[in-house]
């Protein structure tokens, strides 16, 4: 048996870096520190894995080697007109670059997961900037926690114990020295964590973002989305009194009514407070590397998602090549999917034109979206079977330790190999 120690689990944005496993015969017989969620996803690894690359022949998925499964998608993609390059977010980052090379030279339209969640983050702070700061800041320095459309006590369950409301830093001694609020529109396991609950109206979160500013300014506020007078200004003299406060958003903000203008709202309210005191902000980001994703993405072609290639440049497209609407406009002719899951999630208009195109699945199990597609790729699982850099929520790049050895072609490998024949 060995121990591998500090492992990263790549589950969320967290990338927590602490995670013990014990492996026997390459297996894994004990876990410490992960949670539920990154219990379920290292533990469970191996189960409804891709066994073996598949083409469909005569309707069905046919067992055939990597070589004519790589040749088959370079076929297709190089056939066609308008193809379409999606996911990326549950990917290392070589992996990611090589997508954004592939999407270059076929001339396609490539996204990552982010047009469908932090997308209106995205273009918030690409209209204010953000003043946003690390994890290890917050545990050390932040003495007021406002968590806005997020349950992390669910979603990045051990955020709130190594980064936010209990670890103890260098200059806050534990959870009796901050201050928890919760702003949503329904009470979760985090409003029972915090000190505070305020309930906003759905649909409401620019009005109250926005009389907050109001108020951090000075002037006197009445009743907001359902939120009372005397609880703007409590809420407001909390903000400006605090020594660092930082305000943790998720889905809730940016993909209820007004969308990138409630993530602007927010930005500007801390922006605002700045001129207090000490104050950021910062995106509760899901899928393990889709911060990577974004990251890689602006390296190379100066922007974040949405990014069509068929002039030759890169061409920024918000609404416009975003894999959910040009699914659903019908446009792209042929589509490869990295990393992702998009016939379980996307709405039945997208999934239906992918089902119609040939769909090529670069993916380590078996999901929706291999059921239609017509070619199949089996990868090693980022983090697990195979290393490579990935990035935190905050922006920390962290480097892979794979703990389990495999045979399995890596993300990037696969992806070289169909650039080399789209080359030829």
């Amino acid at each position: 048996m060995s121990l591998k120690e500090n492992v990263i689990c790549t589950f969320c944005g967290c990338l927590c870096d602490d995670i013990n496993v014990e492996v026997e015969n390459e297996g894994i017989t004990n876990l410490k520190r992960a949670c539920a969620n990154g219990r379920s996803k290292i533990l469970g690894y191996d189960e409804n894995r891709v066994e073996s690359p598949q083409i469909r022949k005569n309707g069905e998925l046919t067992k055939v080697s990597l070589e004519e499964a790589v040749e088959k998608t370079a076929e297709i993609l190089k056939e066609s007109k308008f193809p379409l390059i999606y996911g990326l977010s549950s990917t290392e980052t070589d992996a990611q670059k090589l997508a954004v090379e592939l999407a270059e030279v076929i001339g396609a339209t490539i996204d990552n997961t982010a047009s469908v969640c932090h997308g209106p983050t995205i273009l918030g702070i690409q209209n204010s900037g953000a003043p946003e700061c690390t994890l290890g800041e917050v545990k050390n320095r932040a003495d007021l926690i406002i968590f806005w459309g997020c349950n992390p006590a669910e979603a990045h369950t051990r955020h709130p114990t190594r980064y936010s409301v209990i670890p103890e830093g260098m200059f806050v001694k534990g959870r009796k020295d901050r201050e928890v609020i919760n702003v949503d529109v329904r009470e979760t396991n985090t409003s029972k964590m915090s000190d505070t609950f305020i309930r906003v109206e759905p649909g409401k979160d620019y009005e109250l973002l926005s009389a907050l500013r109001a108020s951090v300014k000075g002037h006197d506020i009445g009743d907001v989305a359902g939120v009372s007078s005397d609880t703007i200004k409590e809420l407001t003299e909390k903000m400006k009194g605090c020594k660092f406060g930082v305000i943790y958003f998720g889905l809730g903000l940016s993909l209820s009514l007004g969308m990138h203008m409630n993530v602007l709202a927010a930005l500007e309210l801390v922006r605002d407070l700045n001129d207090y005191t000490k104050f950021s902000i910062n995106p509760m980001r899901g899928h393990f590397n889709v911060t990577g994703a974004n990251k890689v993405m602006t390296w190379l072609t100066g922007y974040p998602f949405a990014v069509n290639f068929s002039r030759g440049y890169p061409i920024y497209g918000p609404g416009e090549f975003t894999a959910l609407d040009v699914l659903r406009r019908g446009e792209c002719d042929s589509a490869l999917i990295i990393a992702s899951d998009p016939i379980a999630h996307f709405p039945a208009q997208a999934s239906k034109h992918l089902e119609k195109i040939p769909t090529i699945v670069i993916d380590p199990k078996v999901n929706a979206t291999t059921s239609v597609a017509d070619v199949v790729i089996p990868s090693a699982i980022a983090g697990i079977e195979c290393g490579g850099i990935a990035y935190r929520m905050d922006g920390i790049p962290l480097e892979l330790k794979p703990f389990i050895e495999s045979d399995v072609s890596s993300d990037k490998e696969i992806l070289a190999k169909i650039i080399e024949k789209a080359k030829e």
